[in-house]
This record gives C-alpha cells, sequence and structure tokens, in this order.
C-alpha cells in the first residue's frame, strides 16, 4: 500500500479536509478519480480537477494514547491536492 501524509496546514476558509486527519499518515485504499474541487466551488471559481483519494487511518495514528482500540482503523476521501507521499 501506499502511504500518505495529509498537509498540515490550516488555510482559511471553506476547506473539507477534516482537522482530525491534517498531519496524519494512512494508507491509500483506492483512488476514486477526479472531481471539481469543493474549496473553489464553494466560492464560485471555476474549479480544478483533483484526485479524490480513499485513505485508512488507524485510530493509534489519529488519537495515539486516547485510542480505545488502537488497530480499529477509518477511511477518510481526500482530495490529491492535500497528500504527500511518505
Amino acid at each position: 500500500m501506499i502511504k500518505v501524509r495529509v498537509h498540515d496546514r490550516w488555510p482559511p476558509g471553506h476547506i473539507r479536509t477534516p482537522a482530525y486527519i491534517r498531519g496524519k499518515v494512512g494508507c491509500v485504499e483506492r483512488n476514486l478519480g477526479p472531481f471539481n474541487n469543493p474549496e473553489q466551488n464553494a466560492y464560485r471559481l471555476d474549479p480544478d480537477q483533483h484526485d479524490l483519494v480513499r485513505v485508512r487511518f488507524t485510530m493509534d495514528e489519529l488519537w495515539g494514547t486516547d485510542a480505545e482500540h488502537p488497530t480499529d482503523t477509518i477511511e477518510v476521501e481526500v482530495y490529491s491536492h492535500w497528500l504527500e507521499k511518505v
């Protein structure tokens, strides 16, 4: 599996990347293909196309020692411009 890190950015405005996954590392589960960038759509700009990627995170990665079940996982769909390979 391909490992990726979600960018730890905090830009103002309409952001669709959940705060709790920013800066975290997960594995690409699958690529869902290109979609309009919702961050640009929100401001009625001509949107760029970015791949939407489903990324799997462990609870341990997201919550550390506060994770009740550290090996459980969650999958989150994230636009590719928020991801970098690890």
